[in-house]
């Protein structure tokens, strides 16, 4: 966009009705009783030569708006061909745009890292997460908290380097926390269209792992935490189902892999409620199967409750080739932040 205005603004500035309106031939010399200055015309006199009296002394003219208000310089309301109208109009959408591009500072930006910044690392930790998110007026388990983490690009919970946050905060145009927060409903309605929420919500596993223990696969309790979060704007309807699915049946799941978390929302967007549409034959994980045969079972009995995995199936724990990780059982009312920003994992 920022390129079409400038070739809008140069094509006008250039063509030759606006150059000779302007007081300026095609070769770019002065017109003067009809003829270029360059060839006869003479000198400009004092008077020509004075400053502009609504510009301080010193300052140079903004770039292709002219330099005095003066009736001859200024395209009026009676132009005919309309160059110079179309010309200023879009000199000043050149301006906004500049504007827009200087509406936050830097060095603003380093000064508000080095306000939450631990004081022994170059990153903001758990205690200075803290601080921001209540300078930001929100709560660890907002869904805007997760959406302001993807937006930083955060690599893990609990922190932000000294790069995610300043490169966050670029992408916001923000360096204030103030800034910050009236650029959340425009964050809200960027997470929400199809492509964008899909990259959220892949980005959620990987934010969800614990790199110190060196994770591959997230511990049922974090998941369940994590989907509810990332869902909580428009939860699918068969996520209560499937969240109490896992709760109650801990005993078969060690952890939740990255292929079951990402093909969870193909399954949350292709099957209905009523899980009809649900196909073994398609190539869906086997805790899905298991899903669906506990579901379908329930309402078989009519009990509100379900029952132990299927053949004691689980969702084999490690990463996509079956690492074999500590066993994590799915437990309620554990210590994990649902956003995981603001808490230490528990």
């Amino acid at each position: 966009m920022g390129q079409c205005v400038e070739r809008c603004r140069r094509d006008s500035r250039n063509s030759p009705q606006t150059r000779a309106k302007n007081g300026k031939g095609v070769g770019g010399g002065a017109v003067s009783g009809g003829k270029l200055a360059s060839q006869g015309g003479g000198a400009a006199s004092p008077a020509e030569r004075a400053p502009c009296p609504d510009r301080a002394v010193g300052t140079a003219p903004s770039r292709g708006v002219p330099s005095c208000k003066d009736p001859g310089e200024y395209p009026t309301a009676d132009t005919k061909d309309g160059a110079e109208s179309v010309g200023i109009k879009v000199e000043s959408g050149v301006l906004i745009s500049a504007l827009e591009e200087q509406e936050y500072s830097e060095q603003r930006i380093a000064e508000m890292f080095l306000r939450y910044r631990d004081a022994r690392e170059d990153a903001v930790l758990a205690d200075g997460m803290e601080r921001f998110l209540a300078d930001l007026h929100v709560e660890p388990a907002d869904f805007v908290v997760l959406a302001l983490a993807w937006k930083f690009q955060a690599a893990t919970m609990c922190r932000f380097s000294r790069e995610e946050f300043v490169g966050g905060c670029r992408a916001l145009r923000a360096d204030n926390t103030k800034a910050i927060q009236t650029r959340f409903p425009e964050l809200m309605s960027e997470v929400q269209t199809e492509e964008n929420f899909k990259e959220l919500y892949r980005f959620t596993f990987n934010f969800g792992l614990d790199a110190e223990e060196g994770q591959r696969a997230l511990p049922c309790e974090m998941a369940i935490a994590l989907w509810r979060l990332v869902f909580s704007q428009d939860p699918p309807h068969i996520l209560s189902r499937w969240l109490e699915f896992l709760l109650e049946n801990p005993a078969g799941i060690r952890g939740v892999s990255r292929d079951t978390w990402n093909m969870f929302l193909n399954l949350a967007q292709t099957v209905g409620s009523d899980l009809s549409s649900y196909s073994e034959d398609e190539a869906w994980p086997s805790l899905f199967d298991a899903f669906v045969e506990w579901e379908l079972e329930r309402r078989r009995r009519g009990e509100s409750g379900g029952g132990t995995l299927p053949g004691g199936l689980d969702d084999g724990g490690g990463d996509d080739e079956g690492d074999d990780e500590k066993r994590e059982d799915c437990v309620v009312g554990g210590k994990a932040d649902p956003s995981g920003i603001g808490l230490q994992q528990g």
